[in-house]
C-alpha cells in the first residue's frame, strides 16, 4: 500500500530544500534531526513553519524536509518556500492565501559576484592621488 505524499522543492540564496509532506501528527525532520535541534533560534524555525500556520494545517502533516546549500537563514526560507508548494498540492485552494503572505514567490535576491580590478563585488582599492 503506498503512502500518501506531496513533494515540493524550494529555494532561496543558494539553498535547496527538497520537502515531503505526508499525512500525520505534525512531527517536523529537517535532514532526519528534528527542527529543535536543528535550527538554534525560535525565528528561523518560526519562519520555516510559517506556511502551515497560515493555512491551519500544523498537525495535519509530519513535514520531512532534505537541505544543503548556504547558511541557516537561506535554508530556513528554502524550506518555507517548499512547504508552500507541497500545500499547493495538496489543496490548490490554499493559492491566495499563500500568494498574499508571499510564501509562493521564490525571492531572487542573490550574491553579487566579485569583478575583477575589485577586492569585493563592490569594494574598490583605496584610492591615492601620488
Amino acid at each position: 500500500m503506498a503512502v500518501e505524499q506531496y513533494m515540493g522543492t524550494g529555494r532561496r540564496k543558494t539553498s535547496v530544500a527538497r520537502v515531503r509532506l505526508v499525512p500525520g501528527n505534525g512531527k517536523f525532520l529537517i535532514n532526519n534531526v528534528d527542527i529543535e535541534e536543528y535550527f538554534d533560534f525560535e525565528t528561523l524555525r518560526t519562519i520555516a513553519r510559517e506556511p502551515l500556520e497560515i493555512t491551519e494545517t500544523m498537525g495535519k502533516f509530519d513535514v520531512l524536509v532534505n537541505v544543503h546549500g548556504g547558511g541557516f537563514t537561506g535554508q530556513a526560507g528554502a524550506i518555507r518556500h517548499g512547504i508552500a508548494r507541497a500545500l499547493l498540492e495538496v489543496d490548490e485552494d490554499l493559492r491566495p492565501t499563500l500568494k498574499r503572505a508571499g510564501h509562493l514567490t521564490r525571492d531572487p535576491r542573490m550574491k553579487e559576484r566579485k569583478k575583477y580590478g575589485r577586492k569585493k563585488a563592490r569594494k574598490s582599492p583605496q584610492f591615492s592621488k601620488r
